[in-house]
């Protein structure tokens, strides 16, 4: 192997968001060094608290999907392409080619440098890239067929594939680049040094984080001066944070503090269609859970739209596929009925007709009404012989569980973060990422060729077939769509919602 190459393990795994036919994106107009803008009327400090703790700012680690590490991520690091709405723009690289199906050739541009001052090179995108499909965390599913990464150069990068990869784009709009020479260094994921609009100050995990603009950026500096980040996990104090003027803006908001927020004429309510739904996933190899039949059971057990309206009004919706209505490829099916008589008769039909006892598990403050809905749940399946202990569990400890496959039943929300059913089917649901003991053969195949083709249309005829196996295998119960709603004080300007609950901040000022 060559000093400049790289071969990718073949166990790994794959997913995320693609573009069809895109052979060659040139230059988006921005090549000239902005520096940010930390001075004038735009300059201030802006305080904003996600619902979420950001557990870790390494975008590499076991928490590189995390809302919370990913919203921190999008501020201190870059990536080589971005999105913007539906499309995928360049950022890094200032344009790419593909001159075979499986190859393809990354130009960056020369004029990004790190908060050390030492500039960005295809080494350092070649170092972020391999560590993060060498590592065993949920992310490193989405490089699965990666072959070799080779740089041609400080500023071209040229990437293979063992097959035709059509979501290498959106892929890389989750790879966060680090310096190379500081990805071995003990600690330095403490404090990190990025090339993004933001420097890191102090971090304490889920405590807080506070950021200071870069003193040069190469793309839109911030309007900030300094942004903090703290970790409220109390609702109650958080929105009476918001409503003091201690915080200047918050997400998620409860659905019953709504109201009382929607009256005030010092807070401005937005709220968008999100990619963040929840589901409850059965450890399928887990008895009594390797039994379809069961797991139908427990979904029939539930009045799932009693449920969503009691406990989430107007800030969400009845869920009608295994990814949420806003995202590339959803195929909508038909609900599952309310019938317990049905679902007594399928646990008999399994071999459980006294029913069984099994736990849940969630992580604690991962969204408001998480312990309520799991209290919910737990009181339809007591009625069918069900019982249910509930495990409320520390981010951490539950990531290790969860990753661990070491439960019976989770529940947690989770975002599409790419807006593509990929991102969620290909990564979570093939026997070989094995994230909840689920093996389907027939559904391997299809996601296998939706994630390698490029024809959209054909695209979402396979995960329109994707999205009906796994409703009828029932892997998990998918109850419920949310909304993305941020509360503000009337004074933020510039502010856009993100339906991936990680908006970037460098656009916003404060009146």
């Amino acid at each position: 192997m060559s000093p400049n190459s790289f071969s990718r393990r073949d166990f790994l795994r794959t997913t995320a968001f693609s573009v069809g036919g895109l052979t060659v994106l040139g230059l988006t107009g921005c090549g000239m060094t902005e520096e940010s803008d930390v001075s004038g009327a735009g300059a201030s400090t802006l305080t904003a608290a996600f619902i979420r703790p950001i557990i870790s700012l390494d975008p590499h680690g076991p928490s590189d999907v995390d809302e919370g590490t990913l919203l921190a991520c999008r501020h201190i690091f870059d990536t080589l392409v971005r999105r913007d709405g539906k499309k995928l723009v360049p950022n890094v690289a200032s344009k790419w080619s593909q001159p075979n199906p499986t190859t393809w050739v990354f130009e960056l541009r020369d004029d990004v440098m790190f908060h050390d001052g030492n500039k960005l090179t295809a080494e350092d995108v070649k170092a972020s890239l391999e560590r993060v499909a060498g590592s065993d965390t949920p992310q490193a599913e989405l490089w699965a067929t990666l072959k070799d990464v080779t740089t041609e150069g400080p500023h071209k990068l040229r990437i293979t594939t063992e097959r035709p990869l059509g979501t290498m784009l959106a892929s890389l709009t989750l790879l966060f680049v680090a310096p190379a020479d500081k990805l071995g260094e003990k600690g330095f994921f403490d404090k990190p040094i990025g090339s993004g609009p933001f420097r890191v100050d102090s971090y304490t995990a889920s405590d807080h984080l506070n950021l200071s603009a870069a003193k040069k950026y190469w793309g839109t500096g911030s309007k900030l001066k300094k942004l903090k980040l703290p970790f409220i996990p109390e609702n109650s104090t958080r929105l009476t944070s918001l409503k003091s003027g201690e915080v200047d803006l918050t997400w998620t908001i409860p659905p019953d503090q709504m109201e009382s927020m929607k009256g005030s004429v010092d807070l401005d309510i937005s709220s968008v269609p999100s990619f963040v739904y929840y589901f409850n996933w059965f450890n399928c190899g887990r008895k009594p859970f390797t039994d379809k039949r069961v797991r139908q059971a427990m979904w029939h057990a539930l009045d799932v739209r009693k449920i969503v309206n009691s406990l989430f009004k107007d800030t969400a919706d009845v869920i009608k596929a295994p990814i949420p209505s806003t995202v590339f490829g959803y195929a909508e099916q038909q609900p599952y009925e309310y019938d317990p008589a049905k679902a007594k008769q399928l646990l008999a039909d399994a071999g459980y007709p006294n029913g069984f006892s099994t736990s849940l598990m969630w992580p604690r403050n991962m969204s408001p009404e998480i312990k309520s809905l799991a209290e919910s749940f737990t009181t339809y399946w007591k009625k069918i012989g069900v019982k249910v202990k509930l495990e409320e569990l520390e981010q951490a400890a539950w990531l290790k569980r969860l990753l661990d496959l070491d439960w019976d039943m989770d529940l947690q929300t989770n975002g599409v973060t790419t807006g593509d059913a990929d991102y969620t089917l290909g990564r979570l649901y093939t026997t070989d990422a094995n994230r909840l003991g689920y093996s389907n053969k027939e559904l391997d195949d299809i996601l296998h060729s939706a994630r390698s083709a490029t024809d959209q249309q054909e695209r979402k005829a396979l995960y329109r077939k994707a999205c009906k196996i796994l409703w009828e295998d029932a892997p998990g119960i998918y109850p419920v769509q949310l909304n993305s709603t941020y509360g503000m004080r009337t004074g933020i300007k510039g502010f856009e919602p993100s339906p991936d609950n990680q908006p970037v901040l460098t656009r916003v000022s404060k009146g």
